[in-house]
């Protein structure tokens, strides 16, 4: 691959991965499996670490997958909750068992532990009384859901004296394999929306403003290892998890202390045929040093520490046959394949459809109608076709052919170069107007409250709206009496109503993203917005068609700019088609007229005033944090080192790529040392 192509693909990788992270911890929709996942973020680590010049700290492998929430106050974990980094096969553990070596090895125990599928978070005491519980959230900040978790009745909230006075605990809450049965019935019962395994009803849970509301639901937690304070004086992780079960913290009920590699592998396969017996679900195993004097030695990366590692286990699997493949239409277009199946019974459901992502997805796993097929549950979730088997074809299959046309309004279809997915350009298709409506209305968008997926189909299927503009036109009156499930929508018409008048005076930002065009997600939708003061700007922008003549050029000619290439193109290219047109021409007609946010007041004093200052390599702190810092002495922090930088500052592992570039145009390279002083830290 190319630099230009590499470059490409991290980008697409990067896309790919914050998607899936945002379904699975925001929306609480996983829309792929772990497998995928997996892979996506196994080939972005080895481009980022092959190729250290496009590595940033915001890629989403450096960081915890997660995030805060609104309506909860922030905490600050101290140190970091981090994840623990994956292996899928025994080669790829025995490789890091074998990396240990040189720590003699031999001398280690492992313990092998159980992977409880579930969500995160800390529990502190003081003096012996629960103060604090918190969710994860990235992993350096999350949310205060104190009260939620006072309502788990497994967790202690005062603990026995012979506990430390300040004790700082981490594990896993989860939704028990009953409860989540049974609460789905009484979501079915109440025409509601199911939830699609108990990790997200879990999530759900522990993320209700309404304390009560937890209290209904079957939680329990795991209590796994130590946090900031109390745990100081172990020898072993095995003697503090005996501790915690002494002073009442439910632990992990199995277990395995290993001294050899075999033993490892004999418990990880123990574990396996075990992991159906819990109350939880497991995903894999946890291998963990038991020997707590190697933690600081062998330390950690920004993603998990280099003293445990996750195995996930295989999914399981049942074989089943592709009877048809129909395409769905998504909300910007996309047609995604799916294949119907004979219905099959795998791990505790009957499943009768499952995804097949794109039409390079399925010649790369030449699948085709009639086939007979390995059905799994990829992360024991999302429906997948893991393979064909050749051996039981008959002839009489047949290769299927991605349609010419959108089979919903027949518009046309087209498949743009270097994409993986066939579009529907027709912008009034009315399979996406829902997905299109319910994104309008989303919490980074336009935040209208109460409007989620079942109230968009109802205004939808019931010819209330016909476009999202439209939702600033409805009556109260209407809106009052929508039928959702034989039930009136209510007073929450009022919610809406409120939340569409404030809509009309968000900043531009809100509105570009909110527009739902491809390439342009909530990051880039700022960078837009910044260059601009209107969304009449937007049309035909001098601004955008720059960053496309740019991108034509070569060598030193070309500049790094902050908005990318693809996104200029679907902005110019959604404000020239009718669509588009109509839809500037319907905000004027309803007055409403966004305007760009005003940037941030320039500093006129501090150490680093009007510096241009590049942050590259890998520092003791996150960029962001150091970023920060920088704007507050007053100094620029940019993305790539131009003639305008005054300081390269380099940490270990930087790329010869800026430090070349610096050089070049006089730039001092400084250390993470220098900018410490010069910050006066």
């Amino acid at each position: 691959m190319t630099k230009s192509e590499i470059a490409k693909r991290i980008v697409e990788l990067r896309a790919l991965i914050e998607k899936a992270n945002r379904d699975y911890y925001d929306l609480h929709q996983p829309t792929v499996g772990d497998r995928d996942y997996d892979m996506w973020e196994a080939e972005l680590l080895r481009l980022e670490k092959e190729n250290p010049e496009f590595a940033t700290d915001d890629s989403p492998v450096r960081n915890v997958a997660g995030g805060v929430s609104e309506g909860f106050a922030k905490v600050t974990h101290e140190p970091p909750m981090q994840s623990l980094d994956k292996t899928h096969s025994k080669e790829e553990l025995s490789d890091w068992m074998g990396g240990l070596e040189g720590l003699g090895r031999n001398g280690f125990t492992y313990l092998v532990e159980p992977k409880v599928d579930g969500v995160s978070l800390s529990l502190r005491y003081e003096n012996g009384i629960l103060v604090r519980a918190a969710t994860r959230g990235n992993g350096r900040v999350g949310d205060d859901i104190t009260a939620n978790a006072r309502t788990i009745g497994t967790i202690p909230q005062v603990l026995p004296p012979t506990a430390p006075k300040t004790l700082e605990v981490r594990g896993e809450a989860y939704m028990t394999r009953e409860g989540f049965v049974e609460l789905n019935k009484r979501q079915a019962a109440a025409g509601l929306e199911e939830f699609a395994n108990p990790r997200n009803a879990c999530a759900g849970s522990l993320k209700q403003l309404d304390a009560k509301v937890t209290a209904e639901r079957p939680l329990d937690v795991v209590i796994y290892n130590a946090g900031g304070v109390g745990c100081d004086g172990f020898a072993s992780h095995s003697e503090m998890i005996a501790a915690f079960r002494e002073w009442g913290f439910p632990v992990a009920p199995w277990s395995k202390s290993c001294k050899t590699m075999d033993e490892v592998f004999a418990a990880i396969d123990e574990l396996q045929e075990r992991r159906h017996s819990f109350r939880f679900e497991i995903d894999g195993a946890v291998i963990k040093i038991d020997e707590r004097k190697f933690y600081d030695i062998l330390g950690a990366t920004a993603h998990g520490p280099r003293w445990a590692r996750a195995y996930k286990y295989a999914p399981e699997r049942a074989e089943t046959v592709v009877e048809s493949i129909t395409v769905q239409v998504g909300r910007t277009g996309i047609l995604t394949p799916v294949a119907e199946l004979k219905p099959t019974e795998l791990a505790g459901s009957v499943i009768a459809r499952a995804t097949l992502h794109n039409a390079d997805q399925i010649a790369r796993q030449d699948i085709r109608v009639g086939d007979h097929v390995w059905l799994v549950k990829a992360g024991d979730v999302i429906p997948a076709i893991d393979s064909v088997i050749p051996e039981k074809r008959t002839g009489e299959e047949r290769i299927f052919e991605m349609p010419r046309t959108c089979p919903v309004c027949g518009g046309a279809v087209v498949r743009e170069e270097g994409e993986v997915a066939m579009r529907c350009v027709n912008p009034a298709c009315p399979a996406q107007l829902s997905r299109r409506i319910e994104h309008f209305a989303s919490r980074n968008a336009l935040d209208i409250r109460a409007l989620g997926e079942t109230v968009v189909d109802a205004l939808v299927g019931q010819k209330l709206v016909s476009d999202p503009l439209d939702l600033f036109s409805m009556r109260a009156v209407d809106l009052y009496a929508l039928e959702i499930s034989g039930h009136r929508f209510g007073k929450n018409s009022l919610t809406v109503m409120d939340a569409l008048t404030a809509a009309k005076t968000l900043p531009l930002h809100r509105w570009l993203f909110a527009m739902g065009i491809p390439n342009v997600g909530v990051t880039v939708a700022k960078d837009i917005a910044a260059e601009h003061g209107r969304m009449t700007d937007l049309v035909d922008s001098p601004v955008l068609r720059n960053v496309i003549a740019n991108d034509a050029k070569k060598g030193k000619d070309r500049q790094i700019l902050q908005i990318k290439v693809e996104a200029a193109k679907a902005v110019l290219g959604f404000f020239a088609n009718d669509y588009g047109k109509r839809f500037l021409a319907r905000m004027a007609e309803l007055g409403i007229d966004p305007e760009s946010e005003k940037p941030a007041e320039v500093k006129t004093e501090g150490p680093l005033v009007g510096m241009g200052c590049v942050l590259t390599g890998t520092l003791s702190r996150p960029r962001g944090e150091y970023a920060k810092l920088i704007e507050a002495a007053g100094g620029i922090v940019q993305s790539a080192v131009t003639s305008k930088t005054r300081y390269l500052i380099a940490g270990e592992n930087t790329g010869a790529t800026k430090t070349e570039k610096a050089r070049k145009l006089g730039t001092e390279v400084i250390g993470e040392n220098r900018l410490r002083e010069l910050l006066g830290m």
